[in-house]
């Protein structure tokens, strides 16, 4: 049983709708989405974020609401355009905790950011015919699980459990691996919300030694295929913000930076900053299909 758990909430009566999780592991309370009286959702919200294990709140609003969610002490920290069936969703914050609020590494992030704005974009990459890129199937879970765990020593999801993984390739995730020998040495998924049209490029990993081969564009690229396929047009992805190379990568297939999550959630070895990406699949060329070396 995972440790990394969390409770899916919702309010509902005859002036209010509040779709919610509580985040345990990540020490967050997330709204997801409010509908009616917008002074009685911020005091529910805000009655709710009393409880022990919140350090921080997590509200995605539409425009309309930013002002009255700003006027509450709420800050806007990233936004995801046509993330409500094509309207925009702001992500604002408020913490509980001063050291959740304080972020000892911004300004080194901010160089990382202008460095990877500077860089170039690569040219296409080639995949060796040798390698074999695929959708992941149910019963890729136990590979992908072990995979995942070898490369990240702490995850803000269950993603080292094999059940965990299932239940994602059996609702609306789609997962993109890429194999050498039959094994895999990178994946990466799509988080589709349904209900929105939208997804969250996420869970995106590559083997250490195989880290300079440039396949996180191929896997990306693959994903936005299958995206456009079933009329998801809007992709974002949350970013560590200390890495340099996978910034660089949403930067290089045409990503948007839209702002950073301060403290957002535990992953790699510590909590971290997450810089938030956007990208509109309708106005590119995303079923290109990734090249691939001639035999």
């Amino acid at each position: 049983m995972s440790t990394k758990t969390g409770k899916t909430l919702l309010i509902k009566n005859e002036t209010i709708y509040v779709n919610a999780y509580e985040d345990y592991y990540n020490k967050r309370l997330k709204i997801e989405d409010f509908r009616g009286n917008i002074n009685q959702i911020i005091q529910s919200i805000e009655e709710w974020s009393k409880q022990p294990f919140v350090e921080k709140v997590i509200i995605k609003s539409r425009r309309e609401h930013v002002s009255s969610l700003m006027e509450r002490g709420f800050l806007l920290e990233a936004s995801v355009p046509g993330y409500f069936l094509g309207g925009e969703g702001y992500f604002l914050c408020k913490y509980r905790k001063i050291d959740r609020y304080n972020s000892d590494r911004w300004c080194e992030e901010d160089h990382i950011i202008d460095s990877v704005w500077q860089k170039s974009n690569p040219k296409d990459v080639l995949l060796d015919p040798s390698l074999t890129l695929r959708l992941a199937k149910v019963s890729d879970a136990t590979s992908l699980s072990s995979f995942y765990k070898d490369v990240f020593p702490i995850y803000p999801v269950p993603i080292e459990d094999p059940n965990y993984i299932m239940e994602q390739i059996q609702s609306d995730t789609i997962f993109m691996l890429l194999e050498e020998h039959g094994e895999i040495i990178a994946a990466a998924s799509a988080e589709m919300n349904e209900s929105y049209r939208n997804a969250e490029i996420t869970d995106c990993a590559t083997s250490p030694s195989k880290r300079k081969g440039g396949y996180m564009n191929v896997l990306i690229r693959e994903l936005e295929a299958e995206l456009v396929k079933r009329q998801v047009y809007c992709s974002y992805s949350i970013a560590r913000a200390l890495s340099f190379g996978m910034n660089a990568v949403l930067h290089n297939l045409d990503y948007t930076y839209k702002g950073r999550l301060k403290n957002n959630c535990y992953i790699f070895d510590k909590i971290e900053d997450m810089n938030v990406w956007s990208k509109d699949l309708s106005l590119m060329n995303a079923q290109k299909s990734a090249p691939i070396a001639e035999k």
